[in-house]
């Protein structure tokens, strides 16, 4: 019992010191991340975040072929290499090589400085305020941080009434032709934030309103809602508690969601 205390003891050991050697250093190393990408759908392995989610994990099968969690049950869990079962076994090895490493955001060249864990740089960028956004004007092609494109959208007051100034949390009144595509921009002046609202009708006659704020969704931005109410026909319409989205470039389509 003494010969196997130490030895735990002297695994334990060996373990702490590689612990105190990964915090107190971080060694730098070349890797084609092309590795690092499920084979078989080319998308990124991601790193588990809970242990009972089976979404993010890596399974490999006998052979060793890697496939992730979103590919085994499509290939009915049969290694596409060697036809082996797969899907049921991870590969502990690569999910903490996935967990050991950490890329620039995209966006480093605008300014953030953070870096991500590599497989989860979406998630991350669609939160960065450093994303570049699109002016909401059609067939402007400027794109800068949100506060960029919110100053940037005084040039194009001298071509027509297309924005009005407001203060969140206040009722104001816009003028719309429903029976073409209209948009309207709203400067939020305190915040420095640029929102839309648009309408767009198709060819049956019906007629969508969008409320937009043209920034990322980041928390440093916010989140917002608005009631809508307007006369058509006589008639009355209300949109109470709507969602405003947080969006990096305005699409002139007809929204999938209604």
């Amino acid at each position: 019992m003494g010969w196997t205390s130490s030895v735990v003891n002297g695994l334990s050991n060996i373990h702490l010191q590689r612990r105190q050697r990964t915090e107190d250093e971080t060694r730098s190393a070349m890797l084609d991340l092309d590795f690092l990408d499920c084979p078989i759908c080319v998308e990124p392995f991601t790193i588990p975040i809970f242990q009972i989610w089976l979404i993010d994990f890596v399974f490999q099968c006998d052979n060793g072929h890697l496939a992730c969690a979103s590919c085994c049950p499509k290939l009915s869990n049969k290694c596409p290499a060697c036809t082996l079962p797969v899907g049921h076994n991870r590969c502990r090895a690569m999910e903490s090589i996935l967990e050991s490493i950490s890329v620039p955001c995209q966006n480093a060249k605008f300014g953030c400085t953070k870096k991500v864990s590599y497989g989860k740089q979406s998630t991350h960028e669609k939160e960065c305020i450093f994303s570049p956004c699109f002016c909401p004007i059609q067939n402007c092609n400027y794109s800068g941080l949100y506060k960029d494109v919110y100053y940037h959208f005084g040039i194009h007051r001298d071509i027509g009434r297309v924005d009005c100034w407001f203060v969140l949390g206040e009722f104001v009144e816009l003028d719309f032709d429903f029976k073409e595509r209209a948009i309207m921009a709203m400067n939020a002046y305190k915040e420095d934030l640029l929102f839309t609202v648009q309408c767009l009708s198709d060819p049956n006659g019906i007629t969508y309103v969008t409320a937009s704020c043209i920034a990322p969704s980041s928390p440093e931005v916010g989140e917002f809602s608005c009631h809508i109410s307007t006369t058509f026909h006589e008639r009355a319409i209300v949109y109470k508690s709507m969602k405003v989205k947080n969006i990096r470039k305005l699409s002139f389509q007809i929204p999938q969601e209604t």
